[in-house]
């Protein structure tokens, strides 16, 4: 664990001082998030399975995602309820613009769905107790299990019936307890009533009650003592092959009134295999665990991502070659995708106070284009490249650097310029082997002699008068670009 570190949602860590890493909630679970990096090459967005709209977990933060450079998307769950999506209704997102097409995807009809679900599996366990029987729920998401006990606490409240509830964890103390604790993970309703004094949870109340009893393991001497049935259980393990869901199946197996509930994704009749013949009610639930493949469009229009990877199953079932993205590729298992550099160029980060001492000059080749030249050291700071000068010596020492020029000098035109500067002498072109020219010679007749020399590799000044050496050079400042 000394590995490990613990990031609150949208708190910015930075990794060996490279890569900026922020965890924004996926909406899909407590604690459950998609990630952003930020490099000095770009920015990478890693999208999992989402909830837009949560009534247990903080939404899906999918603003902060927006812009990336690449963006991976996992989400397979997609697949378990979709169909090919209508390339109409694709067409349609383009002349949308951000606010609406946001507002479409933070529509309540998918959470709605998701409370009468779990308002359903309440009813039924009710149902099985009215009639003397059990019920076993071994669905082990955290935030479906929370939802769950206190509907189910809430109902039983308001009715006659009084039924038991057992947790059967060995976490599930620290967790029920933890989850009063961490307001920045829940969704709005339940942060304001955590900041209100009330429990963000209504289980705390049931717990204290009586109505809920938490114990660590089926062999508990205190469940011993304070079992009742009939009874409604949480208990894992999803598998039907670990925890106390294998004993307690072998208990109600035979018992027509009692209720088992699994969730959706569970071969039941592999699962149940075991323990057949059964006659318990089986209620095998599908619940939300992700973005619906008919919204991935909008999600992506909204999100504008440079390049987008999708699974390869993905891609298949919809069309999202009108999105506007630079490029979609598709990735599977076991197959190495290669992705193009986003910018040739990275950003360097310059201080104020360092650029106005520059000496900046500006380009004959390139106009509105500045150069200049410093002394130090670049050096990576929380994901961003920076310049950290030494220019304060220099500037203390009094000492000029010569300039530094690039490019080719034509004799005519440096010629041209001495003449200008009263400086008089003439040019012989010498040609190579395969006779093209190999270099240029200009003789320095007046005011005293000199020579110059241009070739492909560099030009030397050659004259015993330093006077006509630094007109010389001033020439040919004039004409190259020089820092």
């Amino acid at each position: 664990m000394k590995k490990v570190q613990a990031v609150k949602f949208a708190e910015e860590v930075c990794y060996n001082g490279t890569l900026i890493i922020k965890a924004l909630s996926s909406g899909l679970d407590i604690g459950a998030c998609n990630w952003l990096i930020n490099g000095p090459n770009g920015s990478l967005s890693y999208v999992s399975d989402s909830i837009f709209v949560s009534h247990h977990a903080k939404s899906f933060d999918f603003h902060g995602l927006k812009g990336t450079d690449v963006m991976i998307y996992t989400g397979f769950s997609s697949l378990q309820t979709a169909s090919h999506t209508d390339s109409d209704y694709i067409s349609t997102i383009s002349d949308k613009n951000d606010e609406s097409l946001a507002a479409s995807l933070l529509d309540n009809e998918e959470s709605l769905e998701e409370l009468e679900k779990l308002a359903f599996v309440c009813s039924c366990a009710a149902e099985s107790a009215e009639a003397g029987g059990s019920t076993l729920i071994t669905i082990t998401r955290v935030g479906i299990v929370l939802q769950l006990l206190e509907i189910m606490s809430n109902s039983f409240e308001s009715s006659s019936l009084k039924v038991p509830i057992f947790v059967i964890s060995s976490v599930a103390e620290e967790l029920l307890a933890y989850a009063n604790t961490i307001p920045e993970w829940l969704c709005e309703q339940r942060q304001e009533k955590l900041i209100s004094g009330e429990p963000s949870f209504g289980h705390l109340k049931f717990i204290k009650d009586k109505k809920i009893h938490l114990f660590p393991a089926i062999h508990s001497p205190n469940l011993i003592t304070s079992w009742q049935e009939p009874c409604i259980v949480f208990a894992p393990h999803w598998s039907l092959r670990l925890g106390p869901s294998v004993q307690l199946l072998q208990r109600w197996r035979g018992d027509p009134r009692s209720l088992l509930v699994l969730e959706d994704g569970i071969s039941s009749g592999l699962g149940l295999l075991p323990f057949r013949p059964i006659a318990m009610k089986i209620l095998q639930c599908s619940f939300l665990s992700g973005i619906r493949l008919q919204k991935l469009p909008t999600l992506f229009s909204f999100l504008q991502p440079t390049i987008v990877l999708v699974p390869d199953v993905v891609n298949q079932r919809i069309n999202l070659s009108t999105m506007k993205t630079k490029s979609i590729l598709s990735y599977s298992e076991n197959r190495t995708l290669s992705v193009a550099r986003i910018a040739d160029n990275a950003d360097v980060e310059i201080m104020a106070e360092l650029a106005t001492k520059l000496s900046w000059r500006k380009l004959r080749q390139r106009e509105n284009f500045g150069i200049a030249r410093l002394k130090g050291d670049l050096v990576m700071e929380n994901g961003k490249q920076r310049l950290v000068s030494g220019l304060y010596q220099e500037e203390s020492s009094g000492k000029a650097r010569p300039l530094r020029h690039w490019g080719s000098v034509a004799p005519e035109i440096l010629l041209d310029a001495l003449v200008k500067m009263s400086i008089i002498g003439s040019i012989e072109h010498i040609t190579g082997e395969n006779g093209a020219e190999d270099k240029s010679i200009i003789y320095i007749t007046s005011p005293s002699s000199g020579m110059i020399e241009t070739s492909e590799m560099g030009t030397a000044i050659i004259t015993d008068d330093e006077t006509v050496a630094s007109k010389i050079f001033q020439a040919i400042d004039g004409i190259l670009d020089g820092v």
